[in-house]
C-alpha cells in the first residue's frame, strides 16, 4: 500500500527535489523528449493554462477530411466516457444528449456532431497549429504467477515502503504535483532509481506476475498497462498504479545520442532489435531511464485498458492528451497520416488519456489497441498532426 502523507513540514522549495516529472505512464518511446526542460524536470511545475494554449474557432467545413470522415466510431468512443464526466462540466449536457439521442448510424452520428458541438483548433502558445502524434497499445506478455527459470523478470506492485505526497496539501500553487521518496529514519529521501529497484536483492514489493523478457517490461511499463498470458490462455490485466518519481528518460534517445542507433530506426521494434544484437549493453540501456512504473491488478476491466479518464479505451479511436491545453473527455477531430505514412488519418477521436511524455498543446499519443499487430502501428508512429476540440456549441472556447 502506498503511504500517502498529508502534511509535512518541509518548505516547497525542499520539497520539490524529490518531485519527479512522470505522473502517469510515459508511452514515449523514441526520441521525443519526456517533458518540457526535462533536464529540469523534477523542479518543473505546470505552467499557467493561460500560456499553453490558443483556440480558434473554426468552420467544419475549412477542416481538412472532414466532409469524408466516418463519425460513429469516435460517437461511440465519446459516448463510453460520459460516464465519468461530471455533472457540472461543460460536456455534462452533450453527453445526456448523445444518451437520449442514441444515434445509431453514420448519417445520425455526423448529424448529432454537427448539431451539438461547435469545432475549435488547437495551437500553441507560439501559434504553432502542428505537433507530434505517436502511439501507444496493450501489449501481451507471456508470463507466469511463479518463478521459474524461463520466467524470472517481476512485475512488481506497488512497494510498501513508497511514500507518495500531494503537494497541494502543502502549497496549493502546487495543485496537481506529486512527490514520491522514502523514509529513512525520519529523513525523505528520494525513492530507488530504476538501476538500483533492479540490483536490490531482494527488492521488496508484491510480485504480481514472472515475465521472460526484461526488455518486453521495459516496454509494458512505457505502456503503463498491459496483459500477462498465463499457461492454460488465462490473462492477467495490470493497470498502472504508481512510479518511483524519478524523471523518464527516452531509450531512444540514449542509443541515439550515443549512434548505437539512427532517429530514422529509433521505433520499438528498432530498440527491440537492438537489444537482441547487443546483451552486453543492455542494461546500461535500461538504467539509462531511472523512471520505474508499478502495477495493479484490474480484473474486473472489461474492453480495452482503462484511460485516466476511468472508462475503458478503444483502439484506434482513444488519444492521451496534455489535460491541461485539451480538456478530459472532450471529443477531438485529429488530422495526421498513418505510422510511417503519408496515407491521412483524419477521424473523431475522443481525449480519454494522459500520459507523462504527454505534454503540449499540440500533441497526442494515439491508442491503437492490444497485441502485436497493434504494437507494430504503436511502435511505428511519430507522425506530425492538427487538432480541433468538439466543445458544446453556444459555449466559449474551450476549458480545461
Amino acid at each position: 500500500m502506498t503511504h500517502i502523507l498529508r502534511a509535512l513540514a518541509l518548505p516547497a522549495a525542499a520539497i520539490l527535489v524529490f518531485a519527479g516529472c512522470a505522473e502517469a505512464p510515459q508511452r514515449n518511446i523514441a526520441a521525443a523528449p519526456a517533458c518540457p526542460a526535462c533536464a529540469e524536470c523534477q523542479q518543473c511545475p505546470a505552467p499557467a493554462r493561460s500560456a499553453e494554449s490558443r483556440y480558434e474557432e473554426t468552420p467544419f467545413a475549412a477542416i481538412p477530411g472532414w466532409q469524408d470522415a466516418v463519425f460513429a466510431p469516435g460517437v461511440r468512443a465519446f459516448g463510453a466516457g460520459c460516464a465519468r464526466i461530471a455533472q457540472s462540466h461543460p460536456l455534462r449536457r452533450v453527453c445526456d444528449e448523445l444518451l437520449a439521442a442514441a444515434p445509431g448510424d453514420e448519417a445520425a452520428a455526423r448529424r448529432f456532431i454537427e448539431a451539438s458541438f461547435s469545432a475549435w483548433s488547437v495551437a500553441s502558445a507560439d501559434g504553432a497549429a502542428e505537433g507530434l502524434i505517436t502511439g501507444y497499445y496493450e501489449p501481451v506478455l507471456a508470463g507466469s504467477r511463479t518463478r521459474s527459470d524461463r520466467f524470472r523478470h517481476p512485475v512488481y506492485g506497488v512497494p510498501p515502503d513508497l511514500v507518495a505526497v500531494d503537494l497541494e496539501s502543502v502549497n496549493p500553487d502546487l495543485k496537481g504535483m506529486r512527490l514520491r521518496g522514502r523514509l529513512e529514519g525520519n529523513r525523505l529521501l528520494p525513492y530507488w532509481s530504476r538501476g538500483e529497484i533492479e540490483g536490490k536483492k531482494p527488492f521488496r514489493a508484491p510480485v504480481l506476475a514472472w515475465v521472460e523478457d526484461e526488455v518486453e517490461l521495459f516496454f509494458l511499463q512505457i505502456q503503463g498497462s498491459g496483459q500477462i498470458e498465463l499457461a492454460g490462455g488465462e490473462r492477467l490485466r495490470l493497470g498502472y498504479a504508481d512510479q518511483n518519481g524519478h524523471p523518464y528518460r527516452s531509450m531512444g534517445r540514449y542509443l541515439i545520442d550515443r549512434r548505437e542507433l539512427t532517429l530514422e530506426n529509433a521505433s520499438m521494434q528498432g530498440i527491440k532489435a537492438w537489444a537482441a544484437a547487443n546483451p552486453g549493453k543492455l542494461r546500461e540501456a535500461l538504467d539509462a531511464n531511472p523512471s520505474y512504473v508499478f502495477f495493479r491488478e484490474t480484473p474486473g476491466a472489461a474492453g480495452g485498458p482503462v484511460g485516466t479518464l476511468g472508462t475503458p479505451l478503444s483502439g484506434g479511436y482513444s488519444i492521451a492528451v496534455d489535460p491541461r491545453s485539451v480538456p478530459l473527455g472532450a471529443p477531438v477531430f485529429l488530422v495526421t497520416t498513418m505510422p510511417l505514412s503519408s496515407q491521412p488519418l483524419q477521424r473523431l477521436v475522443a481525449a480519454q488519456d494522459t500520459g507523462g511524455a504527454i505534454r503540449g498543446a499540440v500533441r497526442a499519443d494515439m491508442f491503437w489497441g492490444t497485441g502485436s499487430e497493434a504494437g507494430t502501428l504503436a511502435g511505428r508512429m511519430r507522425q506530425q498532426g492538427r487538432m480541433w476540440i468538439l466543445w458544446p456549441r453556444g459555449l466559449a472556447q474551450p476549458r480545461p
